[in-house]
């Protein structure tokens, strides 16, 4: 397949990403872009770039206004100080002034760090110093609040909040709609080209710094050549193809609902400029607790999400059919009838039959719940679930599950929409090599199927290093290959199997990396516990099981009475709340059991240099962690 089976011309191709946007913008000028809700948020963009939308509601810019409107902010925004590689935070949730917002600082020659809303001041303020950002763009008054708190907030030349500001704030202090205005007082057509001219693909666009599993977070250096050949490639994967007319695509008629955060290389990638370049329209939901109202609002084509989503879909239709008994049997064969229609190659009469049924009773409800509209949904940053997966293809809704990482812009395997495989996540994009290094895939029960071990990949979304840290860059590869950490099952016709980490990282169904080596140091280090084990790997929350110091209390005789007795469970409830508190919030335990027996060499709980043998210790206790997530 060449490029010209996608049909985009000048935006395929060598271009940085301020370059691509203002070439979508011209070709895209009246097509919709944004739409956004009114009555959420005091914008104060609101009738300077664009009118206010009714409360409830959605309402439309289109790609030509957005132009003018990043035109303006971009302009706003090298008076305050930006020059070419410039630092400047985006710290917000997902909304339609993130998008605009990066696509200002990257036209202006800057580089867009990103910050979770959630963060910390602990947090912000060693990714401000490390990324040596020269200013921020917080959400509102009290993620500025949040900024001035930070001792690099002294060494900030601005900080912009994209709502109005109430109280008075210190003069470094202004909002996206003051950034506005004095930008398009000095606006000149000329000199903004001239800014996107002097950029080069391989000009750093972006530090997305990882979660800090094993140390300080990382700032992962992504060029804007690595972010648009991923781009590229992964719209050559879900573009117009001639071959197959009226197939699932991505193009400038996809309309899609943006919730993932931004700050996260998926979305950023998948939900923004992939879109972007394909003249698509971005809504942005209100917020994840709003995606069933806003699904039915916008009708969207496509969208990408994180496993969690997608279970608690299911979870939503499965409560929603317990209303009734007759109703939960009803859905409960639906359940079956998609499962076996997913895994069938030959569909006969009978099962044809149960599946129209099943159709018109339950899977109607649930296509016509996502607003009818939907030809693909991504699924990435978690491994699914098989079955859910299969549920979902069985119902008729095309889920296809993807595998990627920051470091590699993010996508390096997904199922292809006229080829998908249940459980893989698919083959590699066509401008990536993969190799397996069957080192970790030792005996694997997988090897039978074909080739077992870490993932490398080498291509040119691969990042350039970590900020600052070249020993660690040099480590996390093999030559110019790629060590992605993870074993995966690479089959003879080039499709990927994930099958789990190498290192003992959690990653939970919502996408979160946690590293349990922190919490359980943390745990250890409480005079009450002697030994801990932090779960959470594809699950929705992390929890943990603990050995109690039983020499701390010597009345206690038997560790098994004091393992149930409730006092002494609420008062390791309040050594979980306290240690949480040095936590960010999705890293906290929100539950836990007390085990009576300590993890030994003889139990086969520990190795001989003494570290938890976590599967042994998982195996084991399956009944206590299961009761945990129930």
């Amino acid at each position: 397949m060449s490029w010209k089976d996608i049909g985009q011309g000048t935006l395929i191709g060598d271009l940085t990403l301020s370059k691509m946007f203002a070439e979508s913008a011209k070709l895209h000028a009246d097509l919709p872009a944004q739409m956004y809700k009114g009555g959420i948020y005091d914008r104060s963009l609101s009738k300077l770039a664009f009118p206010p939308a009714a409360p409830n509601e959605f309402a439309t810019i289109n790609y030509s206004t957005l132009n003018s409107t990043v035109h303006h902010i971009a302009t706003g925004l090298r008076d305050l100080g930006i020059r070419k590689g410039s630092k400047v935070a985006i710290f917000s949730n997902t909304r339609m002034e993130w998008a605009q917002s990066d696509l200002a600082i990257l036209s202006a020659g800057g580089v867009t760090v990103t910050i979770y809303p959630n963060s910390s001041p602990s947090m912000i303020d060693y990714l401000l110093t490390d990324s040596k950002s020269i200013g921020i763009i917080a959400e509102n008054e009290d993620l500025v609040k949040k900024v001035l708190k930070t001792k690099s907030s002294k060494s900030l030349k601005f900080i912009i909040s994209i709502d109005t500001l109430i109280s008075k704030q210190p003069k470094k202090v202004l909002t996206l709609g003051d950034v506005y205005s004095l930008g398009k007082k000095s606006f000149k057509p000329s000199k903004y080209k001239s800014w996107i001219d002097a950029q080069s693909p391989s000009d750093l666009a972006t530090l997305v710094y990882t979660s800090g599993t094993t140390g300080d977070p990382k700032g992962v250096m992504l060029t804007h050549s690595n972010i648009k050949s991923n781009v590229d490639y992964s719209q050559l994967r879900f573009g117009p193809r001639k071959s197959k007319s009226g197939a699932p695509t991505i193009d400038s008629s996809t309309r899609i609902l943006s919730f993932l955060p931004l700050s996260h290389i998926l979305e950023r990638m998948a939900g923004h400029f992939l879109m972007l370049q394909s003249g698509a329209a971005i809504a942005y939901a209100e917020s994840p607790d709003t995606l069933k109202e806003d699904f039915l609002k916008i009708r969207p084509t496509a969208g990408s999400s994180v496993p969690r989503v997608y279970e608690k879909m299911y979870v939503a239709m499965r409560d929603q059919a317990s209303a009734s008994s007759a109703k939960l049997r009803i859905f409960n064969w639906a359940v079956k009838i998609a499962k076996q229609k997913a895994h069938s190659t030959n569909l006969n009469p009978l099962l044809s039959l149960k599946h129209a049924i099943a159709n018109r009773l339950v899977y109607s409800k649930v296509k016509s719940a996502l607003g009818g509209n939907i030809q693909f949904l991504i699924s990435g940053g978690g491994k699914l679930s098989k079955d859910l997966c299969a549920l979902y293809h069985g119902a008729g809704i095309l889920v296809l599950e993807g595998y990627g990482l920051s470091e590699t812009s993010p996508v390096i395997t997904v199922n292809h929409p006229d080829a998908p495989r249940i459980g893989s996540v698919g083959p590699p994009l066509s401008n990536l090599e993969i190799k397996i290094d069957p080192t970790s895939g030792k005996n694997s029960e997988f090897s039978n199927l074909g080739e077992v071990g870490e993932l490398l990949v080498r291509g040119p979304s691969v990042f350039s290093g970590y900020w600052g840290k070249p020993k660690e860059t040099k480590e996390s590869f093999d030559g110019d290959w790629f060590k992605t950490g993870d074993m995966v099952l690479l089959e003879p016709d080039g499709y990927v199997t994930f099958l789990e980490r190498i290192k003992e990282i959690l990653v939970l169904s919502t996408g979160k990396n946690i590293a349990p080596t922190p919490l359980e140091d943390a745990l250890t280090q409480n005079e009450f516990i002697e030994q801990s084990i932090v779960i959470g790997d594809e699950k929705k929350f992390i929890t943990a099981l603990l050995v109690p110091n039983i020499t701390t209390d010597p009345s206690t005789q038997d560790i098994g009475d004091l393992c149930t007795d409730q006092k002494t469970i609420n008062h390791f409830s309040k050594i979980i709340d306290e240690i949480n508190l040095n936590f960010e919030p999705h890293e906290q335990i929100k539950h836990f059991r007390l085990i009576s027996e300590e993890f030994t060499e003889e139990n086969d709980l520990l190795t001989p240099s003494l570290k938890k043998k976590r599967r042994n210790i998982l195996n084991k206790y399956t009944k206590e962690i299961e009761s945990m997530y129930s």
